[in-house]
Order: structure tokens, then sequence, then C-alpha cells
């Protein structure tokens, strides 16, 4: 069956090329800049690989440390290993990643190309934290090299992701240069805030989707359908073994069979090992705070806020502002958005569950971010957080390619 092509920029650990990939689209590269991010695409490269050659127990020896990477790797083509480019995008490197993109493509015309350059400076978050003005941020500028990438492959269609705050970024300045500038490029394009909840993922984070396309070719922005939400965080966390801040599970043992909510989001189907459940150990004083705020949300229903803590368990001078910084993932309900700072600590991840008294695992993070369980993240806890963190869901990326390859096909 004929497969469109794909080129992945800003790829970071795969989320939207996965779900492009389960839509039956053929990823050609990825472009990612960050070592780790780029190591976890390798990964995950390996697993279709090796799912096409029914080797797949290679691949689960892997996981559970019974090969080296070395060993893995030994047994992946070349050109596979070649797929993920470890690059930054600048103007000192774009030439050399055309050029090992073009080996890969060989004669093939690349129909689409995906991603959303890296987002702290269009972030709320990022604008409060950053001395620069958005203006003066060199990360701003980054679509521009996004653009190169359309001028030199002329995809039929573009899908260019990136946080709400690229809306209101100077003003909305910034948003309205890059649509000029992708439509004089021979473009048109329209875009859409949309909520990652209504596609089926246990979670709300919403997100710009702007797509393109060519002005030769008959297309419009596709018709989403929006899913009523059935699950829970509960439904979600129904297998995972009990965990303690600081534990991992060893054995790679789920506690139960899957249910219909992991099979029905892709999460967990046949899949038999269960890697990186680990939760990251907290200080005593932390753990106390968690207690009190599950002990009030499961009696109350209400979040404490920073202020309303005990004089003793406050030590930051600032109580003022960012007083939600303790938040709790709800058994009831989907999640708050998950994003990168849930890297440096879990404070506004706290588990349900008062016994367990800890922030979530990198499993349950990647869970709500819809990321199945056979999908591995490398680099070790923290860039494994960052990297899930950074993600778009793969589940809301499959719903969105397979409306994009409906209206390229009719």
């Amino acid at each position: 069956m004929f497969r469109l092509n794909i080129i992945d920029l800003f790829a970071g650990a795969g989320g939207l090329s996965e779900g492009f990939r389960r839509a039956g689209f053929n990823i050609v590269a990825h472009v990612e800049m960050n070592k780790r991010a780029s190591t976890t695409l390798q990964t995950r490269e390996f697993y279709y690989y090796l799912l096409e050659e029914n080797k797949l127990d290679l691949y689960k020896r892997y996981l559970m440390n019974k090969i080296t990477r070395e060993e893995l790797m030994s047994n992946i083509p070349q050109e596979i290993l070649d797929k993920v480019i470890c690059e930054e995008i600048s103007e000192n490197t774009i030439n050399v990643i055309f050029e090992e993109i073009d080996k890969l493509k060989g004669q093939k015309d690349i129909q689409l190309v995906i991603g959303g350059p890296p987002c702290q400076s269009f972030s709320v978050a990022g604008r409060a934290r950053n001395k620069l003005k958005v203006e003066e941020d060199p990360r701003t500028y980054l679509y521009k090299y996004y653009i190169k990438f359309l001028e030199r492959y002329k995809p039929k269609v573009f899908v260019f992701e990136n946080v709400k705050g690229i809306l209101s970024a100077a003003n909305g300045k910034i948003f309205k240069q890059i649509k000029y500038e992708m439509l004089i490029h021979g473009y048109e394009l329209d875009y859409k805030l949309l909520n990652a909840k209504d596609f089926g993922v246990i979670q709300s984070r919403e997100r710009v989707i702007l797509i393109g396309w060519r002005r030769d070719i008959n297309f419009s922005y596709p018709e989403l359908n929006i899913k009523n939400q059935r699950w829970t965080i509960d439904d979600l966390f129904y297998d995972l073994p009990f965990l303690r801040a600081g534990e991992k599970v060893e054995d790679f043992k789920y506690k139960h069979e899957s249910n219909t909510c992991l099979k029905e989001l892709k999460i967990r189907n046949e899949w038999s090992i269960l890697t990186q459940h680990e939760a990251r150990p907290h200080r005593e004083i932390d753990l106390e705070i968690y207690r009190l705020c599950v002990d009030t949300w499961n009696r109350e229903g209400i979040k404490l806020r920073y202020n309303e803590l005990p004089r003793r368990l406050i030590t930051h001078r600032n109580t003022m502002s960012f007083l939600d910084r303790f938040n709790i993932v709800p058994y009831n309900d989907i999640s708050h958005t998950i994003v990168a700072h849930i890297s440096k600590d879990g404070h506004y991840y706290i588990h349900p569950d008062i016994k367990q008294n800890r922030s979530i695992s990198v499993r349950e993070a990647a869970r709500i971010q819809s990321f199945p369980d056979d999908y591995y993240f490398e680099g070790g806890r923290t860039a494994a957080f960052r990297q899930i963190g950074n993600a778009v869901p793969p589940l809301m990326a499959e719903k969105i390619a397979w409306k994009i390859k409906e209206a390229l096909n009719s």
C-alpha cells in the first residue's frame, strides 16, 4: 500500500510522529537536537523495525537489561539507524541536514512536514521567567527554519504545533508574522486551539494546531470529531503496581491484566513488560505536604493553595503567587496538563493514593500523555519526564493524522 512520506522536525520524543505512523504514514526522518530525545526516537525506530521482522523479543530483552544497546543495534540495518538526525537546526547545519534527508528519501517525494519549534519563548510560564522580550529571544524565530523545509521539499500539507501562548506572544504580532510568511511561500492555512481531552486523551491539554496546504491541491482544515471522555485516571492506572516515593518496579510485572480503557487507548494490548514505573524520591517535608493535600482532597474535594498550608510547611517567601504549586492528579477525573517542569519536581503531579504518597511515576506520566507502554524513554528518569512533558499526545496526533489522510485520499 502506498504510504505518504513525512519529515518530523523539532521531533522531541516523537509523540507527533507516533500518531502519524499509526495512521499509516512513513517517517522518512526525524530531526531533533537533544541527544537523549534522539536516542528515544532511535529506540522507537528499532521497535517498529523489529516488530515488522517478527523479532520483538530482542526489543523486550533490551528493555529488561538482558542485552546491551550495542547488541540490540547490531540487529538493526544502517538505514534505520540513520533515520534520526541529532542536530540543532541552524544556519550552520541546515544544508547538512538537507543532504542527510535527501539521502534517506532518495527519489521519494515528501508529502508532509510535521513538528513544532521549541515553545519556551511562547509559553506564558516561559515568558514570565525569560529576561528577554519575546521579540528578542532567538527561539521565537525558529519557525523560519521550518519554512525553509517547506521551501525545499514543497510538501502537500504541513502540521505546525505549539502552545496556545503563541497566539498572544508580542500581542499577537509573532503569530501573525508566522502565518504571513507561510502564505507568501505558497500555502493556504488555518489553525484551531484543540484540547487533547477531546481526542480521548485522559488529560486537559490545549495546543494550537496550524495546518497548511499547497495552493495547487484541493484541501481544507479537516473536521475533527470531538469525543466525550469516558475514562478517568483510575482506569488509566488500573494495572500499575503499588509504589512509594523513590521506588521502582524491577520485575517488569503488572498488577493486573489490561482493561478496556488501556486497550481502547492503545496503551496496553498484548504487551507484557512493564518498564519505567519509577517514582522520584522526595524530602520528608514534601511528603507531609502531599499527605495533607491528598487527605484534604479526599475528604472535602478541595485542592489546597500554598498559603493555606500550616506555617511550618511554608518554606517559600512568595505566598502571593504560584499558590497552586501543589496539585493532585485525581482518580475520578482526567489530569491537568503534563508539562516539562515535571522533570524538576513532582509537586504539581501528586499521586491520588495517600498510601503511595508520592508524585506520579515516569510510566504514569507517559500514560497520561497517551504513550503506549511499549514506548521507552532513554536518558534516565529526569530526561524521560522532560521528554514526556514536551510531547504531543500520540492519540491526539493519530486522530488528526487520519483526518488529513482521508482528505488527501479523497
